[in-house]
């Protein structure tokens, strides 16, 4: 059975099945899995010399972030995507495009449907035939409208023990929690009153990975996503996965475990095919999740963001430079996933340990002075911490600590030239990238702080901002497409290339980036003072303007100079 994989294959897979789930049911579940994916050929997707290069550069979006009266939001997206940054992008992120009852995606109600307000799974494919498309595996939650706890409210299967019952009078108190929200929520069943592991929302309903079944459920939609095109999947809320009362049911041994069989799957089922886990807290639980280069392949960086704000918001690069430069490569065959933005807010836990507590505070009141919210967490005396920064980061881009100017279109260049500039896969939001403010009018009709940066373009409206050259719709759009094409071209870009953080003044981020065929400086001035910038010996060509410079290199106020050895 299943001799079309190697021995060495198939022990692994063995053991891994043998540590979550016992030797007793280890070779049944190895079968099983085996047969699911001898119907994959990978010779048709075969991994490439390198899975990343420095023209990959991702898009995250909404399926309907852009919207038009006369077709369904995919398409209006793919077209978009295709007339104006087909030479700038090469992955997109989608978020979660299936029914969904709450969380703007993530309480999934069918994970193998379109949701048809965005299109259907041609539209899907069509996006996915021209870009690298990311689709998001919402691995620790179902919807309470999901066929199975439909099934499981009702005793029936499957379902009736894919969910977490827990005692209410259980101590709970060394779960790590990311929300305020009750960590159980009650629910009438054929069987009594129950209740349950929810660990985001009373909407969103923990599935229980201790149950094989719940394992294979998700291998099944995995392959269909494969199937569907996907080349990039990302692991949704997986820190939480596995639970075990009396432990923080975080990062738990078992869900590394888990993160390492789906590596094994993608490898075998599509070679060509990106794992990518969102873990948003502390640096060093992050990057838990590169294993030993056999976890994902693609770790977000989430510190990045709150340090590049924090260092254009005080004008010191300090923490900033600090973190940079002690940032220990990813083992090979991994990289980071640099980003600003997202559909979440910026999260703060990935600066504990970094900035002082009452810098973060600081910062916290100054986007609060900039229209920004701020969403909590619990912490384990009772008490609440700021969990992330709700606002959006052209908003954040407004002011500093000094105030508001009319700087923000340059501090917001700045901020995307920093990220694109270091060690790894860059990606832009598309509402930064738009130049798009807070959406105070979502939050209030939705009530979700979240939806301040969840803005919906009408592509009338969007095209005529675009077509203004004075807009700051069209200048942000204009030069962070420059920044990213620019980019592209440069071999010292490639993720894989070694960066140094040079320490030249508390103004300037600068990062040394070198490959065999070229060495790039790269200095971003985070202050409205303008700054000059001595060069190492040698004649520089720098990027950005095409002049050669050689002795000295001026930055004006947000000034960004990427120069490469001539």
């Amino acid at each position: 059975m299943n001799g079309r994989f190697p021995s060495e294959y198939r022990q692994r897979i063995r053991n891994r099945l043998a540590f979550l789930y016992g030797e007793a049911q280890a070779d049944a579940l190895t079968d099983h899995l085996l047969e699911k994916l001898a119907g994959f050929a990978p010779e048709t997707h075969p991994a490439p010399p390198s899975l990343w290069r420095e023209r990959d550069l991702l898009l995250i979006t909404y399926g309907d972030s852009i919207r038009s009266r006369d077709e369904t939001p995919l398409r209006t997206l793919h077209r978009f995507l295709t007339a104006h940054l087909g030479d700038a992008v090469s992955s997109v992120h989608i978020l979660p495009y299936f029914p969904y009852s709450s969380d703007d995606g993530f309480a999934v109600i069918d994970y193998l449907r379109v949701n048809p307000a965005l299109g259907d799974w041609p539209d899907v494919e069509a996006i996915a035939r021209d870009f690298r498309l990311m689709t998001d595996l919402v691995i620790n939650h179902v919807s309470s409208r999901h066929a199975w706890f439909q099934n499981y409210l009702r005793d029936l299967d499957p379902g009736r023990d894919y969910f977490i019952e827990v005692d209410p009078g259980t101590d709970l108190s060394q779960v790590v929690r990311p929300r305020t929200t009750p960590l159980l929520t009650r629910f009438e069943t054929v069987r009594g009153p129950r209740w349950l592991w929810t660990t985001f929302s009373p909407d969103q309903i923990d599935v229980n990975f201790q149950n094989p079944k719940v394992l294979f459920e998700y291998l099944d939609i995995l392959l269909y996503y494969l199937g569907k095109g996907s080349r990039m999947i990302r692991l949704d809320a997986i820190a939480y996965l596995w639970k075990k009362i009396g432990t923080p049911c975080i990062h738990l041994p078992e869900t590394h475990e888990v993160v390492k069989l789906l590596r094994d799957v993608v490898a075998q089922a599509a070679p060509d095919t990106l794992l990518i886990t969102e873990t948003n807290v502390p640096h060093r639980e992050n990057i838990s999740y590169f294993g030993q280069g056999d976890e994902a392949h693609v770790v977000y960086q989430f510190p990045l963001p709150p340090l590049v704000l924090h260092a254009l918001y005080t004008g010191d690069v300090g923490y900033l430079n600090h973190w940079a430069a002690n940032l220990e490569p990813p083992p090979p065959g991994c990289t980071f996933l640099n980003f600003l933005a997202c559909h979440d807010g910026i999260g703060l836990r990935p600066l504990e340990g970094i900035v002082p507590p009452e810098e973060i505070d600081r910062l916290v009141a100054g986007m609060q002075e900039l229209g920004g919210l701020v969403s909590w967490r619990a912490t384990p005396d009772g008490g609440r911490a700021p969990y992330e920064l709700n606002i959006a980061w052209f908003s954040a881009m407004q002011g500093t600590a000094k105030g508001r100017d009319g700087l923000a279109v340059e501090r917001h260049r700045c901020a995307h030239a920093i990220m694109l500039a270091l060690q790894g896969i860059p990606a832009f939001y598309i509402l930064s990238l738009l130049g798009t403010e807070n959406d105070r009018e979502g939050v209030e009709q939705t009530g979700a702080p979240r939806a301040i940066n969840r803005h919906k373009w009408d592509l009338d409206a969007l095209q005529a901002r675009l077509a203004d050259p004075h807009s700051p719709q069209a200048r942000v759009f204009t030069e962070l497409r420059r920044l990213a094409g620019l980019r592209r071209r440069q071999p010292a870009f490639h993720p894989d290339a070694p960066q140094q953080v040079l320490d030249l003044d508390p103004a300037i981020f600068a990062v040394r980036r070198q490959t065999e065929s070229q060495t790039l400086l790269a200095f971003h001035n985070v202050t409205a003072t303008p700054r000059l910038i001595p060069l190492p010996g040698g004649q520089w060509h720098e990027l950005l303007s095409g002049e050669r410079v050689e002795a000295e290199i001026a930055l004006p106020p947000y000034g960004v100079a990427w120069l490469a050895l001539a």
